[in-house]
C-alpha cells in the first residue's frame, strides 16, 4: 500500500510523461542507469516502472542521505528496498581510498542483485544541472564485468532538476519526462572507457529522441 501512494504520489508531483523505446515483456534482472539531477530521481524511475518490475527493482542510493532520520530510513529499508553505497567524505568514512570504496560499492550491488533483483543507478556519481551527461563512473562496468548477463536499460530524466532543486526538500509541482531507451549490454572484450562511453550516449542521446 505503501509503496503504490508513493509511487503515485510522485507521478503527481513529477507530472512525469514516461515513454518507453521498448517496453520489457519480461522480469529478467536489468541495470536502469540515469542522468542523476536531484534526490527525487530514482523516485521517479522507480515510480514510472510497471508494477511487475518495479517489485524486483533496488534502487542505488547515498547512505549517508538516506541513513539521516527514520523517515528516510523507514523508506529506504522497507518500502525501495534500497542498496545504500557510502560516498566518499560522508560521516563515518575511513581512510580507504577510492578504488577500495569503488570494489566495495560493486560487491554490494553485486549482492543487492541476488537471482532475481534489478537496480536503478546513477553513474555519473554525482547530481549535475540537468543539462549535460557527465563522464560515468566506472561501477557501471565492473558490475557487468561480474554479471554480463545483465541487460541494461538506459534513461534520461529531464526537468527533475526543478522538481526538487538542490539545496530544497519539498518538491515543486512541475512536468518531467523520463525517457527509457533500448537495451544494451557489455561487448566481450570491449574496453573500459568505450563501453562507458558508449552507455553514457545512450543516456545522452535520448533528450533528442
Amino acid at each position: 500500500m505503501i509503496s503504490a501512494l508513493l509511487a503515485a504520489g510522485a507521478r503527481l508531483v513529477a507530472g512525469g510523461t514516461v515513454r518507453w523505446a521498448q517496453l520489457p515483456a519480461d522480469t529478467r534482472q536489468r541495470v536502469f542507469f540515469a542522468n542523476h539531477t536531484s534526490h527525487l530521481d530514482f523516485i521517479l524511475i522507480w515510480s514510472s516502472l510497471p508494477p511487475r518490475l518495479r517489485s524486483k527493482a533496488r534502487p542505488v542510493a547515498a547512505g549517508d542521505y538516506w541513513e539521516r532520520g527514520p523517515i528516510r530510513r523507514y523508506l529506504a529499508h522497507r518500502v525501495f528496498k534500497a542498496v545504500l553505497i557510502e560516498r566518499a567524505g560522508s560521516a563515518g568514512d575511513d581512510d580507504r581510498g577510492p578504488e577500495a570504496r569503488g570494489r566495495e560499492a560493486v560487491a554490494r550491488m553485486v549482492e543487492g542483485l541476488g537471482s532475481d533483483s534489478s537496480l536503478i543507478v546513477f553513474p555519473e556519481g554525482t547530481r549535475g544541472s540537468g543539462e549535460h551527461v557527465a563522464q560515468f563512473k566506472s561501477g557501471l562496468y565492473y558490475l557487468c564485468r561480474e554479471r554480463p548477463d545483465l541487460e541494461l536499460v538506459p534513461v534520461r530524466l529531464e526537468n527533475l532538476n526543478r522538481v526538487l532543486p538542490k539545496g530544497e526538500v519539498i518538491p515543486v509541482p512541475m512536468i518531467s519526462r523520463i525517457s527509457f531507451g533500448s537495451p544494451m549490454g557489455l561487448v566481450e572484450g570491449e574496453p573500459k572507457e568505450a563501453f562507458l562511453e558508449r552507455a553514457r550516449r545512450a543516456v545522452e542521446e535520448l533528450a533528442d529522441s
